[in-house]
């Protein structure tokens, strides 16, 4: 009988023991991280060198793509720091100076929440490019076409329906939880 019991243990231990397999892949996006970081610099680089040769619209392009970047670059912090905190282990980062206020109270239910933010924010940064780049819309050799910048706009706004969906079903499911809680 002893055996049994032990072999049943073993199961549990094997199946909670196979987070681990994720810390690969968390260190590939740390990777990641390292290539948006010589990303941005080759695109600041290119910013000095062209600044006084660029008009606004061009700067500002090249601003955005800088913020595009680091926006990008804070999606990754989310996901590494927040998957690994959730999925994973514990950082015990409880008494660092440094600790993100947001660490303290993340979830699976908050990641998502603030991953569908980020990615708007991102999906913005990409839209306000083509608005303002869009100056020789349909014009021969132009990179932007009406249709391409309609989908560009519909996907857009369907990321913030999607956000709007995670977000609402989220607050159901919050207050299903406390309500349950309340009732215990």
């Amino acid at each position: 009988m002893s055996d049994n019991r032990q072999s049943l243990n073993l199961l549990p231990r094997l199946i909670f023991a196979s987070r681990w397999l994720q810390l690969p892949l968390y260190l590939g996006l740390i990777v990641a991280q390292v290539v948006y970081v010589f990303l941005f610099m080759k695109e600041l680089w290119h910013l000095i060198l062209h600044a006084s040769e660029w008009g606004e619209q061009q700067i500002m392009l090249g601003v955005l793509g800088l913020i595009d970047v680091v926006m990008i670059s804070n999606l990754l912090v989310m996901v590494i720091v927040g998957g690994y905190e959730t999925f994973v282990s514990r950082l015990r980062l409880e008494d660092h100076p440094d600790q993100p206020e947001w660490l303290s109270h993340v979830n699976a239910s908050v990641l998502k929440v603030k991953l569908a933010m980020a990615i708007i924010g991102i999906s913005s940064i990409h839209l306000l490019k083509t608005f303002i780049a869009i100056g020789n819309l349909g014009a021969p050799g132009s990179a932007y076409t009406e249709q391409g910048v309609l989908w560009q706009t519909i996907i857009h706004c369907v990321f913030i329906l999607s956000a709007i969906g995670i977000a609402y079903t989220d607050r159901l499911m919050t207050n299903t939880t406390s309500k349950r809680e309340h009732a215990h």
